[in-house]
């Protein structure tokens, strides 16, 4: 019954949340509801008040200043004009012969740079509509594209990458944003050359049956600055933020942290670990440097400082608060009798192998969820520490298990009812039967096929 009722809970978490209700609603009264068709009912408050807020704010405690300077950043990269002047270069040089590795590439600099994949939808989604109707390409496809640079390989698999998603795994596993390097660009060009190769047979098979552009209404939402960034930066100085949040996080991971003597943290803060923190302490301190640089290069340019500040800091709350909702919905679930049952089955899938049973862990919570952070979370949580000992048990790499759980988590959360589906269709103007079966190729079955490579490559060859 107790399984049945986690069931129930998590299908329903699925359907309300693509029919778009507000997933901070939506977690604790599901969380709530499994806790009744268990019928520890007598418990709903006390398990409302501890167990979900409690796992809901140590969440924002620990991932918070990343989620808030990587909104920052992002704002800022948007509304000095960085954005735009690096994806207009990409475009001058690649032109209209190549639209979809431009739209990708143009993409995946800003991602992997540390821009936020909404901010980069919307910066890059007028040139791709420019870029597609002079090229005369279906306007169907362009979500597919941005999916394919923002969403992929650029979140999950590149070492280095400032994304959430690869910063989660961070702490459980005493690893940095840089683990598995070489497994990591595998997988990433993985991601790369299906991709844009199956889109680009997607345009070829378009052309012979005589499909171009099409007609639309363009009727995709629009930022409500949209117009506010009439600045071009030039391309020399854009790159330079990309170039530093990059730079500083490998120089802070391999260089000055491992060269301090770190121990008097331990002493003054009981409960911090340095060798678990350093990671994140990196990446922070290379998205604060990088928007600092940008305030201060372009002091004399900025329209309005204060308000894109204020925009980048409030820009940071939903997400960080929708996904600590779904991490307390997880820990109100772990706490209940039957998830034991579905414990086990889990870790039980291939007990000689724990990286299989991880990626079908976070790939099943980043699907119900979907979401890639919100699923990663999840599974972290109430799964983390029995995954780092099966790893020691069997010989594996910690940087091995963060990889896996990183490019995992970014496979099913694309699922329909994906919020960011949802809002980059809406980006658009485009519909789910449009769409979405390009995009679920690029973004569900590619990454996929790269997580079973890396995998297959990690257990022959170990960790690299």
């Amino acid at each position: 019954m107790g399984t049945l009722a986690i069931a129930v809970s998590l299908l329903l978490l699925m359907f309300l949340a693509y029919r778009g209700i507000s997933v901070l609603l939506l977690a604790p009264l599901m969380a709530s509801l499994a806790v009744l068709l268990s019928g520890d009912g007598a418990f709903l408050l006390p398990i409302y008040t501890d167990t979900f807020m409690q796992a809901l704010g140590n969440y924002v405690m620990q991932f918070f200043p990343l989620f808030l300077l990587g909104a920052l950043f992002g704002q800022l990269m948007a509304d000095s004009g960085a954005a735009q002047s690096i994806s207009n270069g990409i475009v001058s040089k690649l032109g209209t012969h190549h639209v979809v590795l431009t739209v990708v590439l143009a993409c995946a600099v800003l991602t992997y740079g540390g821009v936020s994949l909404f901010v980069v939808a919307f910066a890059i989604y007028p040139i791709s509509r420019e870029l597609f109707r002079q090229a005369n390409v279906p306007k169907r496809l362009i979500p597919a594209s941005i999916a394919l640079g923002s969403f992929t390989f650029t979140m999950t698999a590149l070492p280095g990458t400032p994304a959430i998603q690869n910063a989660i795994p961070i702490p459980f596993f005493e690893t940095n944003s840089f683990a598995a390097p070489g497994l990591g660009i595998i997988a990433g060009l993985i991601m790369l050359g299906l991709g844009t190769t199956y889109i680009q047979s997607r345009v070829k098979k378009a052309a012979a049956n005589g499909e171009g552009y099409g007609t639309h209404k363009e009727r995709e939402t629009s930022t409500d600055n949209a117009d506010a960034t009439p600045i071009t930066m030039p391309l020399a100085l854009a790159i330079i933020p990309l170039i530093m949040v990059i730079g500083l996080n490998a120089l802070f991971t391999y260089g000055i942290f491992p060269s301090l003597d770190l121990s008097f943290i331990s002493e003054a803060f009981e409960n911090v670990s340095p060798d678990a923190q350093t990671g994140l302490w990196a990446i922070l301190i290379a998205l604060l440097s990088a928007s600092a640089w940008l305030i201060i290069t372009r002091w004399k340019y900025w329209l309005d400082l204060k308000d894109t500040v204020n925009r980048g800091v409030m820009g940071s709350l939903l997400p960080i608060f929708n996904t600590a909702s779904e991490v307390g919905y997880g820990a109100v679930i772990a706490s209940l009798a039957g998830f034991a049952i579905i414990r086990d089955a889990v870790l039980n899938v291939s007990p000689n192998n724990p990286l299989i049973s991880e990626a079908l862990a976070m790939s099943v919570l980043a699907g119900i969820t979907g979401s890639s952070s919100g699923g990663l979370s999840i599974a972290l949580q109430t799964l983390g520490s029995e995954y780092l000992a099966m790893a020691q048990e069997a010989g594996i790499n910690p940087e091995l298990m963060h990889r896996v759980a990183s490019i995992a988590a970014g496979g099913m959360d694309t699922l329909p009812h994906s919020g960011a589906v949802i809002t980059l269709l809406a980006i658009c103007g485009l519909t789910h039967r449009q769409s979405y079966a390009n995009v679920a190729m690029v973004t569900i079955v590619l990454p996929v096929i790269a997580l079973i490579s890396v995998i297959t490559l990690g257990t022959l060859f170990g960790s690299f």
